[in-house]
């Protein structure tokens, strides 16, 4: 356990076991509640945007406060390293948010302690046909045992962006397949030569997107036992190790560093110097995010005369049995916190940010964000599409997002853990190309399992306490 962790949890134990310290920290949240209009019941809404996207956050409010006079949205911007203390301490003091908005894989822990309550508690029959209205991947990213306890309201996918203009040097084509990548590596990066830039080289933090890519599923629901050593995830796990044995684990993580050295949050597909067209890499796995680096890049050096490359977007490459379109989707997401006094105020405000029903008011939100919709409904609105055709390889994440092999992070109490597990399985193994894979994830997977079954455990005790 870490020293931040240990101290938070010390922080905890003596506010919840202080009724003074809980009640100044309550308090200090109702000193700086506005007035609310009369008539209207008011929604509290906590919530980690900042910068340009807090503004896009301020404006939607403003629309749903201005579309209807039952509710008040009142947003608060919160930390997003001290939310989880700040809430568990609000729910556990009875003065709850009515509304919080995340993007941790925490979804099962707070369901299961309690924190947070199902939808169709208040959302009654409408939650059901929202679920039939959302993208198949926003569906998995909202629901726990077959019950939402939370809505998805964006989306982040991963695709190959990839410098079209440095391709067409080498006279090749984005890659479809595995094979494909590998040839488009072989003949830009040849093997047992010093490299300035890499055509492609796999990111351990991306064994996620390339596990179900290759047709790993890393946890089954139905017996409850994690998959991470299934046949698919070793051989992508292989795939992903060879690029060390090519290029050697010494060169690729000094390589890797170099990244880290870029100024600011410079993306590694854009070329640094006037002069050129390439950056360090060709092809690159990213989310849609990246689109605005791109734009932004290709403006600048319009206006400045500067010759600029081309790029695209396309699928991660696929595998002879496995996925097409397919890759790890997560996103953001509401919840609904236990003991919140307007969850039916909530409710609404959730429907308008979506487009459940209002698909308008969902696309503007989604085209002043640069967000991906959580239904195809959205998507089709014709304000929406207008931005999408003025963001072509936007358009391809979005096209994504509809795919059914898109796939979060299993929601299980302990996701978390299950995530940092997997990634430090990635890193040992791009760092040890030479080491057994199918040693690295049989090690991880009895390391998750005994962590699920412990959570599990724990969970069923405090249920039997009275």
């Amino acid at each position: 356990m870490s020293i931040r962790t240990i101290l938070v949890s010390t922080l905890l134990i003596l506010l919840l076991g202080s009724p003074v310290a809980l009640s100044w920290f309550l308090g200090r949240q109702a000193q700086t509640r506005p007035i609310v209009p009369p008539g209207r019941e008011e929604v509290v809404f906590w919530h980690f945007w900042g910068g340009q996207d807090r503004d896009v956050v301020e404006d939607v409010v403003q629309r749903f406060n201005e579309a209807q006079s039952s509710y008040w949205v009142r947003p608060i911007a919160m930390p997003g390293n001290n939310l989880q203390a700040k809430l568990f301490l609000s729910v556990a003091g009875g003065d709850p948010p009515d509304l919080v908005n995340q993007d941790d894989p925490i979804l099962a822990d707070w369901a299961e302690r309690g924190v947070i309550q199902p939808l169709d508690e208040f959302g009654g029959v409408e939650v059901k046909k929202m679920g039939d209205w959302m993208f198949e991947s926003a569906r998995r990213l909202s629901t726990y045992n077959n019950q939402f306890f939370g809505v998805c309201n964006g989306l982040d996918i991963r695709a190959m962006y990839y410098n079209k203009t440095a391709l067409q040097q080498y006279g090749l084509s984005p890659p479809e397949t595995i094979e494909g990548l590998d040839r488009v590596a072989n003949t830009v990066s040849p093997a047992n030569e010093a490299h300035e830039r890499y055509a492609y080289l796999p990111d351990s933090r991306r064994f996620w997107a390339w596990g179900f890519v290759y047709g790993g599923g890393f946890f089954d629901p139905q017996t409850y036992q994690a998959n991470v050593d299934s046949q698919p995830l070793v051989e992508c796990l292989r795939w992903m190790q060879s690029y060390g044995r090519i290029y050697g684990p010494d060169n690729l993580a000094a390589f890797r560093q170099g990244d880290q050295s870029l100024p600011g949050k410079t993306f590694p597909l854009l070329p640094i110097e006037a002069d050129s067209v390439v950056g360090r890499y060709c092809l690159i796995m990213d989310g849609q995010w990246r689109v605005r680096d791109i734009v932004n890049f290709q403006n600048k050096r319009r206006k400045a005369g500067i010759a600029y490359p081309e790029y695209g977007v396309c699928p991660l490459p696929t595998t002879s049995g496995g996925r097409k379109n397919a890759g790890w989707v997560n996103g953001n997401f509401f919840v609904v916190p236990s003991g919140a006094r307007n969850s039916t105020g909530a409710w609404e405000f959730i429907k308008f940010w979506i487009g459940f029903n209002q698909e308008s008011q969902a696309a503007k939100t989604c085209a002043a964000g640069g967000w991906i919709p959580v239904s195809q409904s959205v998507v089709d609105d014709p304000l929406f599409q207008a931005y999408l055709d003025k963001n072509p390889m936007f358009a391809k994440f979005v096209e994504l997002a509809g795919s059914p092999n898109q796939f979060p992070i299993p929601q299980v109490p302990g996701a978390a853990f299950f995530k940092r597990t997997i990634e430090a399985a990635g890193y040992e193994a791009m760092n040890n190309p030479e080491k057994s894979a199918v040693e690295i994830l049989k090690t991880a997977n009895e390391r998750i399992q005994k962590h699920l079954d412990r959570a599990r455990e724990d969970l069923k005790l405090n249920e039997e306490r009275p």
